[in-house]
Formats: structure tokens, sequence, C-alpha cells
């Protein structure tokens, strides 16, 4: 049975499912987690999460493929790096095999809202974890809350893919040393401002540069990049203090092994970034938003791809990983977890 719900016109946006997924962390341990339909977060005004923003999250998605499975992608990922946040943001880790089940468990709940094979749409879902004692001095909660839930969305290219217009960034993503590999909350929080500007002045989203000498590429508010040399090679850029993309790992993965690829993981200098042919940003979101243009305080750089469709290297790239994703293209072992 399926919702009634105009698949096809879905926008990338938030719409209530019946179920979402609730653990808690009181004395020391986690507590057995539970599906609910209860969607309000009730807290103290004190709350750790409220006072200091101790948060983490993810971002995965559940699809229909071809032949009428419910699956995920590569959840087991998610579920290390949530790990990874929470012990840098001083939180108790949630374990990843109770992630994984929690994944089972809210999607397998809202499965009417799993979007049909074809439609273009997915079921996004989102784990998050947060501070959830009072606290006043600047110190970790000593409880939290662990919780998921998922919204049916829209095709983030509304009417095919275009290439976007990016700027260089006079703003700093993330600080040498500090929070910039991991999915915290307040990462995104800073980087609202850039982006709201950027808008503002015309550009669809931010390159950040290294804020130690402002000379290599790292990453967007929300994206790892993803480069295509003019003789074919893959490279994207390696940093500590880039977000460990997934989608950009899958998409390294397969243009080795499907694609037959050259992949470089290294880092790109900015002065580099004109003799690339093209160049993509990649994510749970849109798979790879490609990039037609850089504009650098008034100079601009413009790749070889151009403005109106997908460079043909990252067009492979997309539909590979999209065909493996659907179910239309055999997947390496342990990428698809099919949902019962």
């Amino acid at each position: 049975m399926s919702a009634n719900l105009d698949w096809g016109n879905l926008g990338f946006g938030y719409i209530k499912t019946p179920y979402r997924y609730v653990a808690d962390y009181k004395d020391g341990k986690w507590g057995e987690g539970k599906i609910t339909e209860d969607d309000k977060v009730v807290l103290s005004e004190c709350a750790g999460v409220l006072q200091y923003s101790q948060s983490a999250f993810e971002g995965l998605k559940a699809y229909t493929t071809r032949d009428g499975r419910i699956v995920t992608f590569r959840p087991d990922l998610n579920g290390e790096r949530l790990e990874n946040s929470a012990a840098r943001l001083e939180m108790p880790v949630f374990p990843k095999e109770k992630f994984l089940e929690a994944v089972d468990m809210v999607v397998s709940a809202n499965k009417e809202y799993v979007p049909p094979y074809g439609s273009g749409a997915t079921l996004y879902i989102r784990p998050y974890m947060f501070g959830s004692s009072p606290v006043i001095g600047v110190k970790p909660a000593e409880e939290y809350q662990f919780r998921m839930f998922c919204t049916p969305v829209g095709p983030y290219f509304k009417g095919g893919v275009k290439p976007i217009t990016i700027r260089v960034s006079d703003f700093d993503r993330a600080a040498p040393h500090g929070t910039g590999h991991i999915k915290a909350g307040l990462n995104y929080a800073m980087s609202l401002h850039a982006i709201v500007d950027a808008h503002k002045n015309g550009f669809d989203e931010n390159m950040y540069l290294d804020p130690a000498s402002r000379t290599y590429v790292e990453e967007t508010g929300g994206a790892n990049f993803l480069f295509i040399t003019k003789d074919g090679k893959v490279v994207t850029p390696k940093s500590d203090s880039i977000l460990p993309s997934i989608t950009r790992r899958s998409l390294c993965y397969v243009a080795e092994h499907y694609l037959g690829l050259t992949v470089e993981h290294r880092p790109v200098k900015f002065s580099e970034v004109r003799d690339f042919a093209e160049c993509g940003l990649c994510g749970t979101a849109a798979v790879i938003s490609p990039v037609g243009k850089i504009y650098d305080h008034g100079n601009e750089i413009c790749f070889p791809s151009g403005m109106n469709v997908m460079g043909p290297v990252t067009k492979k790239l997309y539909d590979t990983l999209t065909g493996i994703q659907a179910g239309n293209i055999p997947a390496p072992d342990g990428w698809i977890r099919e949902i019962k």
C-alpha cells in the first residue's frame, strides 16, 4: 500500500510521516529504543543542546528498486560516521548495530511513504542525537536522546540536472584541527550566513578554501568536491577538516572498479582548479551537482563541460551510482541493505 501523495511533484522538504524511533541515554547506558508516533521533543530550557549546541546528525535515503524491493544505501557507513561525530563531541556513542536496527524499524514502519520506483523521489532518513539534560557550566550533558525520522522528498533537481555557479568564499568553513571532519549541527549553523549571502549575490554555493593558507580546496557547506582532469582522471580533495562523504567514497569506488578510471585523493591547490575539465559537488541529496562556473573575486573559471549539461565523465559516474542504488546495476557486496 502506498501513501496518497503526488510522488512526481514532491519538493525537497519535510512531510510528517506516522512513525519515528527514539532511544534515551541515562545512568551511563542507552535504553531500549522504540518506535513512536509522537513527533514532539520536550526539553529542559537548560538542555545541553540548547546551551552549547551539543548535537550531531546524519542523512541517508531509502529507495524502491526496479524489482519492488525497499533498500537503503550503505547505512553502515552513516552509523560509523555518527559514532565518530559523537565521540568527538563527548557524546555517548550510539552503536552502529543499533543504528542499523533503527533504520530498518523506521523505514519498515513507514513503508507506504517510500516513493515508487521511477518517480524520482526517495525516502529521506534523518538520524540525530543531542544533549538533553540541563547544563549551565561548559561541559558535556549527562543525558542524551537519539532520534530518527523520515520524510519523502522529490528529486534535488526539479526538471533535470543543471550545472550551478559557485563562488570562492571569504568565510572559513572549519578551523584547522577543529570539527570539520564530523557531522556536527554547529558546523552547519556556522555555514548559514555564508550560504544566505551567496544566494543574495546570485551564487548557488560556496567553495571554501583551507583556513590556514587559503590555497587548497576543501568543500562546500554540505558537499565534497569531485574534479575530472582533461585526461579523464578523478580527483578529490584531501584534508583533515573535510567531512568524509559517503557519496564521494562510493563515486570513487565506482570510478575505479566500474569505469576503469584513475582516482586521486590528494590535496588540491586552488591554482590548479582552472585546469580541470569537469567539477561536481557530491552528497546524499543530489548525488552529484555539476558545477559550470566558479567566481573568484572578479575572475571566472568556466569548465569546458559548460553550463547546460553535466560533463561526460561526471554523467557516467552519476548514472552508474544511481543505477546501483535503483537496483539496475549489480552492487558491490554490502552496499545495499534490504528492508523487510
